[in-house]
């Protein structure tokens, strides 16, 4: 419960850099840059959030697996519904092979920061329930650690009914916290990229669509 309270900062932090990536993507395109030079270029600057991510999708480019294939896994990589739209875009891109990709890639960059900007003030509003969980958590434990120090108020407990009250009263605690944490867990966005040739076996044939969901 306590460990979920950083999770949706570091979700915005990632939205955020994928965001920054996409849009020096989007310049270096804009530039005349290739998609898949630009790519690999990319993980030398890549913002920190996504550096591994991102990193793995150069040195599939560098190993020759084929463009759509990379992105597939570089979308299984992020994981994330706004990765999909990333991956969708520069998947269109490198099959059409036109010169408007660096301009979407740029309007995507603007929508991207929207959704941050949206996240933040979502992250916002769930800051004060997160607050009052930690701190019945908190009280819990502390109440808890007080009472074992006291004797006579353990006494009761010293039975075979009064351990089984004992173990009823945890097993209430804990799923009322787990309660807690599902109420102020974010739900995630479903993706629509799969790739479907992941699991198959390497001498396999490259992909030549997108799978969608």
């Amino acid at each position: 419960l306590l460990a979920q309270f950083s999770g949706g900062n570091a979700a915005v932090e990632r939205l955020e850099a994928l965001q920054e990536w996409v849009r020096r993507a989007s310049d270096v395109l804009a530039a005349g840059g290739g998609l898949e030079q630009t790519l690999i270029r990319s993980a030398r600057t890549a913002p920190e959030p996504i550096a591994a991510e991102v990193a793995a999708l150069a040195a599939r480019l560098q190993a020759r697996w084929p463009t759509s294939r990379a992105l597939l896994a570089f979308a299984d990589d992020l994981d994330d519904a706004a990765g999909d739209l990333v991956v969708a875009a520069l998947l269109l891109g490198a099959e059409l092979r036109g010169p408007g990709l660096a301009r979407v890639l740029t309007e995507l960059a603007g929508s991207l920061t929207e959704e941050v900007t949206m996240r933040r003030k979502v992250e916002a509003d769930r800051a004060k329930p997160r607050a009052n969980a930690r701190w019945l958590l908190l009280i819990t434990v502390t109440a808890s650690g007080l009472a074992a120090l006291n004797g006579d108020y353990l006494a009761p407990y010293g039975t075979g009914v009064g351990q089984l009250v004992l173990a009823g009263i945890a097993g209430l605690i804990v799923v009322c916290l787990l309660w807690m944490r599902r109420l102020t867990a974010p739900a995630p966005l479903p993706r629509f990229l799969v790739d479907a040739d992941r699991s198959r076996p390497a001498s396999g044939p490259a992909p030549t669509e997108m799978p969608v969901r």
